[in-house]
């Protein structure tokens, strides 16, 4: 009951925006392209040239330590081919979000795809770790696990600032925003990708990341962006504030070790390492908006 309640006002909140926002054109054509049986990959390639700014955004996204390829790839097409289809949707619906958000914000939205990008790059290392079948699947799922924030931020400002100023004090994130919003960010992300028509194994990490427990399709997706949201977050602040954990006591760390029995991670070495991770997604993100 309480489930479809929050539901309900996340899409209330949704509905009575003025401009509720869209995905871009031409990436709207691209989707869809991609939705059929024989994909032709050349003239996924020639729909992306159609937009320079989602072109050279997604060049430096494939560019970036997410996808490390072998040496620098500067042609579209060549991308386009060394991505594969699966992989050209998630950059994609990558990009066009940070189309979509490119105005104002009650928070920094430099800061927010800093966090973003680095639980992306972070959930995509433990699902390594972890033995998961698609590691770049775990990034996409990390990177857009918040668009419920960005959402709100953009069209509930004053609301946000009020959150976030009782999160510093102490308050709890989710349960602040019920009372401010009458939803969380996690309904109302949930809410907008199903608008966009992302996959359900997006949706649900979008809904489920603060409680990997309650996804149903891919339990360990959820948990692999819940653990990463932690780790990154405990070297940069994000909408929740700093965060400090014992990843032993984690009920996102429990699903993963019950589900993935192999998964073996020094914790202090990985949180060592995750500082190097800090300087690359700064400067991914730094050049993103420079284009």
């Amino acid at each position: 009951m309480k489930e479809t309640t929050l539901a309900a006002r996340a899409e209330h909140l949704i509905g009575a925006s003025d401009t509720l926002p869209t995905i871009p054109t031409v990436a709207t054509r691209i989707l869809a392209l991609l939705d059929q049986g024989e994909v032709n990959l050349d003239e996924v390639a020639d729909l992306m040239l159609a937009d320079q700014i989602l072109t050279a955004r997604a060049l430096k996204i494939i560019n970036s330590p997410v996808f490390r390829p072998a040496a620098p790839i500067t042609s579209l097409k060549a991308a386009v081919v060394y991505l594969g289809v699966a992989h050209i949707r998630e950059i994609i619906l990558t990009t066009s979000l940070i189309d979509i958000f490119d105005g104002g914000s009650a928070i920094g939205l430099s800061s927010f795809w800093e966090h973003s990008f680095g639980v992306g790059m972070v959930a995509k290392v433990i699902a390594g770790k972890a033995g998961y079948r698609d590691v770049d699947k775990a990034y996409i799922a990390g990177v857009i696990h918040d668009i419920g924030i960005v959402f709100l931020s953009s069209y509930h400002g004053d609301g946000v600032k009020r959150v976030q100023s009782r999160v510093e004090k102490g308050a709890d994130l989710l349960a602040t925003e019920v009372e401010e919003f009458g939803a969380t960010h996690c309904e109302v992300g949930l809410c907008l990708a199903q608008r966009w028509n992302f996959p359900e194994a997006y949706c649900e990490v979008i809904a489920c990341h603060h409680d990997p427990y309650q996804a149903t399709l891919d339990p360990v997706l959820s948990a692999l962006v819940n653990l990463a949201n932690l780790f990154w977050s405990m070297h940069l602040p994000d909408y929740g504030g700093w965060v400090s954990f014992n990843l032993a006591t984690e009920p996102a760390w429990k699903l993963l070790k019950e589900r993935c029995p192999d998964l073996k991670m020094d914790e202090e070495r990985f949180r060592y390492e995750l500082e190097e991770a800090v300087q690359e997604v700064q400067q991914l993100v730094a050049s993103i908006f420079s284009s």
